[in-house]
């Protein structure tokens, strides 16, 4: 029975019970039809040979080479602090990058960083689609790499098809044993390797090694080299095509004008195969050898059109190129043409790719925006702050002379990577007597380097000049000063009576 016949209802048929119409509809999601499963169809790409695959190599290299080697560099900061230039320091609270140290109360520097990472994303994907994904994308190299693996272990394509129909026997264990055993490696030392960013490098190496590091070290080392190995050596393509949310995103940010990865039917159609000697006369240039689906390591055949699955690697290019080098035919049947482009193509008529755009316009336009004011932030950033406390019982006290008093707590925040001594001093109270509890000295204070110090503070207001103030509490400044520098900053607080 086809579809449409379930639809048709012989006359016989009509009535569900004499009087009782039976009708003609049928389930969408009927249980004979539904299949709440599909099982997975490996994948085995073969290695291909072209400019992309290049490219996707030197990417792979460049950025495994900063994720394993960024830890291990040295940044100096001074003699109190670590010497790690990129390290997140849960337990005390801040961030280092290279020559930037951001503080809890800072993160919208974070913040910055990532608008600036997802704005660069959206104009990446309105220029040329998926290209994050293809290139740079974890997913995408660390699967690359896994695939080197197995393919070194296993060989290629054709190679590793014949293995995986053999018995298993002595020959096919060792290949199998060994792939998944270089995996875990691999999975082993992205894990150490994220960890390593948590704490510094070199002492974490040791006391791994050793058996005499946190146990939470080891509890995420195996989280990460689990994730890892799952990710990269097994889901693979499943990840992109159910896991991921951005080929379900990405598409709102494609146009008429997005360089895409296309094959171009009005050239290759209709495909078929070539015999040596025949005319490609009133024939397509595409001999439907299929190269282009082998070295996808996505599955797919891109002269279906643009899929969801596509992840924009360019590979089907370098296949399909080779094959029409060898057949005498002209390159980039699979090239990176836009919509548009095909479709003047297909018209007879030439067009230019459109890269300034009112989306790319909008795009590069805020990320210049919100890269000046992280510069702004950045270049304006105190490196000292202050914050004030005041007792709220009592408020105030009333001295015996008649004079007020009021308590605070004031926190001094040293972001310079050496100690620093600092006055305290008030503005917009006239008369005001500042007494730091417990600094019998020259009334200065001293915080180390990178830290926070609280001190308790008094500021006294005598009777004298309390006469004049009509209000019961008065608005005023509390100033930190650096003794050498000069460098301040100030607070407002309330004076109470």
């Amino acid at each position: 029975m086809t579809p449409t016949d379930a639809y048709i209802i012989p006359a016989t048929h009509r009535e569900a019970a004499p009087g009782v119409v039976r009708h003609n509809v049928a389930a969408v999601n009927s249980a004979e039809e539904r299949r709440l499963y599909a099982d997975r169809q490996r994948i085995y790409p073969k290695l291909a040979h072209g400019r992309f695959r290049r490219l996707k190599w030197l990417v792979m290299g460049v950025t495994l080479g900063i994720y394993y080697g960024l830890p291990w560099l040295r940044w100096h900061r001074g003699p109190d602090l670590p010497d790690q230039a990129v390290l997140l320091d849960i337990a005390n609270n801040r961030f280092f990058f290279f020559f930037l140290e951001i503080w809890p109360q800072e993160f919208y520097f974070v913040t910055g960083l990532l608008v600036l990472a997802a704005l660069t994303l959206f104009l990446l994907t309105s220029l040329a689609g998926r290209v994050w994904c293809g290139y740079a994308c974890p997913q995408t190299v660390w699967t690359d790499l896994m695939v080197l693996v197995e393919r070194f272990w296993q060989g290629d394509r054709n190679a590793r098809l014949r293995l995986d129909k053999e018995k298993w026997g002595a020959r096919k264990l060792c290949k199998k044993a060994m792939t998944h055993a270089s995996w875990l490696l691999i999975a082993a030392l992205t894990g150490g390797a994220l960890v390593f960013y948590f704490r510094d490098a070199p002492t974490l190496a040791v006391e791994l090694v050793t058996g005499s590091a946190p146990a939470i070290a080891y509890m995420f080392l195996g989280i990460f080299t689990a994730s890892t190995y799952l990710l990269g050596g097994i889901a693979r393509e499943q990840v992109c095509i159910y896991m991921c949310p951005w080929p379900r995103i990405q598409g709102a940010m494609v146009d008429q004008d997005t360089l895409l990865i296309s094959y171009r039917d009005q050239r290759g159609e209709p495909r078929g195969a070539h015999k040596k000697g025949q005319s490609w006369d009133h024939r397509g240039d595409c001999i439907d050898c299929k190269a282009c689906v082998a070295v996808c390591p996505m599955g797919i055949d891109i002269r279906d059109g643009s899929q969801l699955e596509c992840i924009q690697c360019a590979l089907c290019i370098d296949a399909c190129n080779d094959i029409m080098s060898r057949i005498g035919r002209p390159r980039n049947l699979i090239a990176y043409d836009t919509i548009a482009g095909r479709q003047a193509a297909a018209n007879g008529l030439d067009s230019n790719v459109r890269l300034l755009r009112t989306r790319t316009l909008l795009y590069g336009g805020l990320i210049a925006l919100v890269a000046v004011i992280m510069l702004a932030a950045v270049l304006l950033r105190s490196t000292v702050e202050i914050n004030i406390l005041h007792d709220r019982n009592p408020p105030f006290v009333l001295l015996s002379d008649g004079g007020v008093r009021n308590a605070y707590t004031v926190k001094i925040l040293n972001k310079m990577h050496e100690p620093r001594v600092f006055s305290l001093s008030t503005q917009g109270l006239p008369g005001a007597l500042l007494t730091i509890v417990g600094n019998n000295g020259d009334g200065n204070i001293r915080v180390g380097t990178d830290d926070l110090r609280e001190v308790r503070v008094l500021v006294t207001v005598p009777v004298s000049y309390l006469a004049p103030q009509a209000r019961t509490a008065t608005t005023f400044a509390m100033i930190v000063t650096d003794v050498e520098s000069r460098h301040s900053n100030e607070r407002t607080t309330l004076f109470q009576r």
